[in-house]
């Protein structure tokens, strides 16, 4: 079966975001600490922040990326929209309690800005009165860095984590013939993202099965099931489905990244990764018509080179 792949863009939109590097003694409690600081970060319509893992690093991970303590490592997004108010703010917010709650409790972890800064939010400092009038400063990795004592034995931070401009709600939609194909393909999908460096795939396991459309019947919600891409619905009386007659699931993953270029980049992998899938029909992006954003990310750049 060939896959058509639709001439149109994900529409995606300015954000502010920042990155930290966590390690640990061993995988199984580096998957512990991030999966916990970055849980409940899918979408922002109803989250602090959008957050996920870019790429794991060090020893078993991308090695060409050394830890400072090397041991094994993975850095993480967190990503809040440009149009926010007070969006530094937020952005401080969630980040200082996802790793005071999520990483400093979990055992032998530390945490490191990924690119050591002077400026930029005091998030070591700020934990560091965790310590209760016993935490320092201690020059550590070849930095200066905040020692915490636990009882678990010490915890290891960097003083400063800078925000950075970036880009969010990249996104491509899968429509299969069965659950298992489109699944299938939005998991082939996310490793190829996760294999780009400099993106996020919000969401669990990176993908949606619930992408939604901007407003609702109900007065009180401004974000609802995206009816005319419900499989189930075609045929429902008031329903223009919008789908093929074909398809009988449609996975969503979505594209955070550091620029445009980058999740431009990681939408190309991943068409090429879940295109392959037996029971694939089209893949396609969710846009509004450039009301949301100014970040397109075409599915075929090569149609749009002057855009």
């Amino acid at each position: 079966m060939t896959v058509t792949i639709e001439d149109t863009y994900a529409e995606a939109f300015r954000s502010l975001y920042a990155e930290i590097l966590i390690t640990a003694r061993d995988r199984r409690w580096l998957e512990h600490a991030v999966n916990a600081a970055t849980g409940h970060g899918s979408s922002s319509i109803m989250c602090d922040c959008e957050a996920g893992v870019d790429r794991w690093v060090g020893p078993g991970g991308d090695e060409s990326f050394e830890t400072p303590d090397n041991r094994p490592g993975v850095i993480c997004q967190f990503h809040v929209p440009r149009f926010w108010k007070n969006r530094e703010q937020a952005l401080e917010k969630a980040l200082l309690a996802r790793v005071c709650q999520n990483v400093l409790t979990c055992p032998t972890t530390a945490c490191f800005a990924v690119t050591p800064s002077a400026d930029g939010f005091r998030i070591g400092r700020k934990l560091s009165y965790f310590g209760d009038g016993h935490e320092r400063v201690e020059e550590r990795f070849g930095r200066p860095m905040w020692i915490v004592p636990t009882m678990g034995g010490e915890f290891a931070i960097d003083r400063r984590f800078s925000s950075h401009d970036g880009v969010m709600g990249g996104n491509l939609w899968f429509m299969a013939t069965s659950e298992d194909a489109s699944l299938q393909a939005a998991e082939r999908a996310v490793e190829a993202c996760l294999a780009t460096p400099g993106v996020i795939t919000p969401f669990p396991g990176g993908i949606a099965a619930s992408g939604s459309k901007a407003g609702s019947a109900y007065s009180f919600l401004f974000a609802s099931t995206n009816h005319p891409f419900c499989p189930t619905l075609k045929g429902s009386p008031g329903i223009e489905s919008e789908i093929p007659e074909s398809v009988q699931s449609v996975m969503e993953i979505i594209i955070n990244g550091r620029d445009l270029a980058t999740v431009s980049q990681a939408t190309q992998a991943a068409i090429q990764a879940a295109s392959t899938v037996e029971g694939m029909v089209k893949i396609t992006a969710g846009n509004y018509g450039g009301r949301l954003g100014k970040s397109w990310v075409w599915l075929k750049p090569e149609l749009h080179s002057d855009s």
